[in-house]
């Protein structure tokens, strides 16, 4: 797509930026980048409440960049679409552009 950016468009960009804005959000989006999880996995993991998970995925789930799947009585996020992992990728390759020093050593996902 090209062209003059519709003010659809810079509302849908405003709703990722506004869901990126959050480190735990983006801690989330990055986890399930990985592979899907429950939220009581993803609260041990980033060590949040259940509670505060419940909000960040609600959020995540209203923005359209997850989804929750029933297996049972449990339910397991994901990724919307698995085009948003290649996404969530180039962006941490573009955070080496703008801060290079941002980190470094094997933990690095970025390159």
């Amino acid at each position: 797509m090209t062209g003059t950016a519709t003010l659809t468009h810079t509302a849908a960009l405003a709703r990722l930026g506004s869901a990126l804005s959050d480190e735990t959000r983006a801690s989330i989006l990055l986890a399930l980048r990985d592979a899907p999880a429950t939220p009581s996995d993803l609260a041990e993991a980033l060590g949040v409440s259940r509670q505060v998970m419940s909000n960040q995925l609600t959020c995540l789930r209203g923005c359209g960049l997850v989804e929750g799947v029933k297996d049972g009585r449990n339910t397991w996020y994901r990724l919307a679409d698995a085009e948003l992992a290649d996404a969530l990728g180039d962006l941490l390759r573009l955070v080496l552009v703008v801060d290079p020093d941002c980190c470094s050593g094997d933990g690095c996902t970025c390159a």
